[in-house]
């Protein structure tokens, strides 16, 4: 009988083991930037800057990105935008989130970052995407960086187009915003690339 107990009690856990190893992962976060130059994929990275990807989730479920403009554009370095309408007023964005830029991801071509002003936990809906690798704006033991916390899956071609627009002067910008405006028409959760 105890060799029976034994034997049943370790089929249990093969079974349950095996079970737990085919357990589906979570679903990895993707969203499409439907943009007036065409469109993008970008892979969101919840496992490494967590806060920042739901915080972003938010603001795209909400629609925040709707008929927002990409309005700063420097060529070999970024494109920035969802912060501004397409009259250039700023959107109101009430949520902020801790930097996450010491999450061991490095800010290179094709990699999305949040945006933020001087204070390093002022990031909130503006995100940027790198048209080079773009170190300097990694952390150091000197100061905060800006927290990566995706990347382009598809359509880097698109992106290069927008970071390649002739800039100028437009609304509140001495410079850098495209001429004519480069539009965010939306961003939307998608299945994948």
């Amino acid at each position: 009988m105890k060799k029976l107990l034994i034997g049943i009690v370790l089929s249990v856990a093969i079974i349950g083991g095996a079970q737990a190893a085919t357990k589906p992962a979570a679903a990895t976060p993707f969203v499409k930037v439907y943009t007036s130059l065409g469109n993008f994929v970008i892979q969101l990275f919840p496992d490494r800057a967590p806060l920042t990807v739901r915080n972003f989730l938010r603001y795209v479920d909400r629609g925040q990105y709707t008929d927002t403009l990409f309005h700063r554009v420097i060529t070999n370095f970024v494109i920035q935008g969802g912060g501004y309408d397409i009259h250039y007023h700023l959107k109101p964005a009430p949520w902020q989130t801790v930097n996450e830029s010491g999450n061991g991801l490095s800010n290179s071509r094709g990699t999305v970052g949040l945006a933020r002003g001087k204070a390093p936990h002022s990031g909130n809906c503006q995100f940027y995407v790198n048209l080079n690798d773009n170190s300097e704006l990694d952390p150091s033991a000197a100061r905060w960086g800006y927290a990566v916390f995706g990347r382009i899956v598809q359509g880097m071609s698109v992106v290069d187009r927008i970071g390649n627009q002739p800039t100028g002067a437009a609304g509140p910008f001495r410079r850098d915003a495209p001429i004519p405006p480069v539009v965010i028409e939306k961003i939307v959760r998608v299945a994948g690339p």
